[in-house]
């Protein structure tokens, strides 16, 4: 704990301006006409002597202006003590199913009917903010997959990025086959032994360019982990435009055991918002926690004091110099 300078090397630039007045040819005076009066010799050794006088706060004020700029520059930083931050390792992608069928409104939330999208948000942003130390990723799917969150220990925001997630963004078709294929392009770059998926869908593969089976074979090939949730009752409610939301379409649990198969993960069936967070403590269970851990020290950033010292001894320069100027008018006015 205690001070430290990110660039000291600027220290270098502190005698430069001394170097400027040492080295660079002073500016020749320019010439203007002549005005005779007695007494010439007196009155310039009294108006040096003021000139000096005055100019010498202006001078040690503009050397302190330069010290505190140059250390600004440096970025001065108070670096605090060792902090110690549990990590277990996993690189978790959450792909999510927001296709026109998960506008179904047949989840219970307090007894009360919500569509499936709004209980996953909800009990999946609770699991999120459990993830301490879990890298986390967001996919979004529909007639496509999207990449909303890469892996990231910034639980908030992908948090955020759930919950403003819509139905219907990425289509009204489900690309379950997609959604792997990028989750794995995503996860491929991680240790093998922490890729794992959570894909949560309440349907079957109904559009995208890859095969959910082949998706699956290049995840397990890749050391990812594929869990698979199936989302909804057993008795559907379509919405109010039925097929075309999707609500008529069944859940094709047989294709999302086959994929949690083939990569050594499992399946899941979640028909309410209870069975969805019993779920999450499973996963817990078979996705243990590592004890590893990553240490870091706080940096806190004071270049702004310096830097606003500096400013401000530059305005009282300024009001010293409008200052001097019309003390200089008066006397010149008071010798007239």
């Amino acid at each position: 704990m205690g001070l430290d300078f990110a660039w000291p090397w600027l220290f270098l630039t502190l005698p430069l301006p001394l170097l400027s007045v040492l080295l660079l040819p002073r500016a020749k005076p320019s010439p203007a006409a002549a005005l005779r009066f007695p007494f010439f010799s007196q009155l310039h050794r009294e108006a040096s002597t003021r000139v000096r006088r005055r100019s010498r706060p202006r001078v040690l004020l503009a050397v302190l202006v330069w010290v505190l700029l140059v250390i600004a520059a440096t970025r001065p930083q108070w670096i605090g003590e060792t902090i110690h931050v549990p990590v277990t390792g996993r690189s978790l992608m959450l792909a999510v199913d927001i296709s026109g069928s998960m506008q179904t409104d047949d989840m219970l939330i307090e007894g009360r009917p919500v569509m499936r999208l709004t209980a996953v948000k909800l009990v999946a942003g609770e699991f999120v903010e459990q993830r301490q130390g879990d890298r986390l990723g967001l996919i979004l799917f529909g007639d496509q997959a999207y990449l909303q969150t890469p892996l990231t220990f910034d639980r908030r925001t992908l948090r955020t990025l759930l919950n403003e997630a819509a139905i219907g963004l990425a289509g009204k078709s489900t690309a379950i086959g997609d959604a792997i294929g990028l989750a794995v392009k995503r996860l491929r770059d991680q240790p093998e032994r922490n890729r794992v998926l959570i894909l949560l869908t309440d349907g079957t593969n109904t559009a995208g360019s890859v095969d959910p089976m082949k998706a699956a074979d290049l995840a397990a090939s890749q050391g990812v982990r594929i869990y698979t949730i199936g989302v909804g009752a057993d008795k559907r409610r379509p919405g109010p435009f039925g097929l075309l939301l999707g609500g008529g379409r069944e859940l094709d649990e047989a294709a999302l055991q086959a994929i949690a198969k083939k990569t050594g993960g499992h399946y899941f069936r979640a028909r309410d918002t209870r069975s969805l967070q019993q779920i999450y403590a499973l996963l817990d269970e078979i996705e243990p926690v590592s004890e590893d851990d990553q240490s870091y020290r706080p940096v806190t950033e004071l270049y702004a004091w310096p830097l606003g010292a500096a400013l401000l001894l530059s305005l009282l320069m300024a009001l010293l110099f409008v200052g001097g100027r019309w003390r200089s008018a008066g006397s010149l006015s008071a010798d007239a």
